[in-house]
């Protein structure tokens, strides 16, 4: 089977990411690509990378462009996608939906307001095929066969539930403490035009943002520990932007129960992505590097024991807009439309 695929926001770090994987797919045909205020200028302005596109004009963001596509991918800023997604629906549009922003990712309609200061869109089914389900003991991929809407996670979400949701499956993490810090790359940040976001003022300059418990995904990365088995979830998270393009390095750490020792929370985590495979457990003492992940939908994890402190510590390296986004985005749109969920996704990265 083959797919048309349209792209709403394809100016963007996110919408570009997205056509890139697209092209690889031996599946997807690329129908419409639109924009906001670049609506009328080439793709090629906005991503020189993607040479067999550049020629291709931006449509202006609007349902009459995105209708009669099999999927439309919402690329969009949160606030964005819950009313276009509406309008698709009002014109009988049958397409898969695929949202990489905000917008349907909470279950929770006072968490949205709270952390976003907008009426909720709605909660559609999570993209986060790997996310452990303790109320059914399976992962969630087995609830994205077949569905038509679908919520791509926040890309610090992905990277803090990867690190951490196995000790809280196993009930030997206790997720009522739970700390991340975690180096991100600047085009986590989007392509918006902002002072602090300048060459001149990033490079050579790491700098904390959203500290003291205000980041959007905050309450998500609660959702799922809780989805995961967590009787309680509090967690102090601080994003901290580092001089590089792409990337994630998450540093999680949490109390672990009395009398767990190291090498049974690497069985732990071994076990629970055995399988996976587009997440790895690294071998002992090996750490995850973001340069190993780039470009590619693989996550890579460390998993040690702070015994002085009585706490495990998790590692993962994730790029931010592959498994971050896009590519968990193709992952679980494959699941969604019946193909192997690999389908044209890279485990491999890129260096140097």
């Amino acid at each position: 089977m083959t797919f048309t695929v349209a792209v709403a926001g394809a100016s963007g770090y996110a919408g570009g990411e997205m056509l890139r994987l697209l092209l690889a797919h031996p599946q997807a045909r690329i129908g419409a690509l639109t924009a906001h205020a670049n609506a009328g200028s080439r793709l090629g302005e906005h991503h020189p990378h993607l040479r067999t596109l550049a020629d291709r004009v931006l449509a202006p963001t609007h349902v009459d462009n995105l209708v009669g596509h099999d999927v439309v991918v919402l690329a969009l800023p949160h606030g964005a996608s819950g009313a276009l997604a509406a309008q698709l629906e009002e014109r009988g549009s049958h397409a898969v939906l695929v949202d990489l922003g905000a917008d349907h990712r909470l279950e929770d309609a006072a968490a949205w307001r709270q952390f976003y200061g907008s009426a909720h869109a709605g909660t559609w089914p999570y993209g986060l095929p790997e996310l452990v389900r303790a109320d059914t003991l399976t992962r969630q991929r087995d609830e994205l066969a077949g569905v038509r809407r679908i919520a791509v996670p926040g890309c610090n979400v992905t990277a803090v539930t990867l690190a951490l949701q196995p000790g809280v499956a196993a009930g030997v993490v206790d997720a009522g403490d739970v700390v991340a810090v975690l180096a991100v790359g600047y085009s986590g940040a989007g392509k918006a035009l902002k002072g602090h976001l300048l060459a001149s003022e990033a490079l050579g300059a790491a700098a904390p943002y959203a500290v003291g418990g205000t980041h959007r995904h905050i309450p998500e990365i609660a959702q799922n520990l809780r989805v995961a088995g967590a009787a309680q979830v509090r967690i102090s998270f601080t994003p901290v932007l580092v001089p590089m393009a792409r990337g994630i390095l998450a540093t999680v750490t949490a109390p672990v129960a009395a009398g767990v020792d190291a090498a049974a929370l690497r069985a732990i985590w071994e076990a629970a992505y055995a399988d996976e495979p587009f997440v790895e457990v690294l071998a002992e003492g090996v750490w995850p590097s973001t340069a190993s992940v780039l470009g590619s939908n693989t996550a890579l994890v460390q998993v040690a024991l702070d015994e002085a402190a009585g706490r495990v510590v998790t590692v993962t390296a994730i790029d931010n807009l592959v498994k971050g986004t896009a590519g968990g985005a193709l992952q679980s749109l494959n699941l969604a439309l019946g193909l192997p969920e690999t389908l044209g996704l890279p485990v491999d990265g890129v260096a140097p």
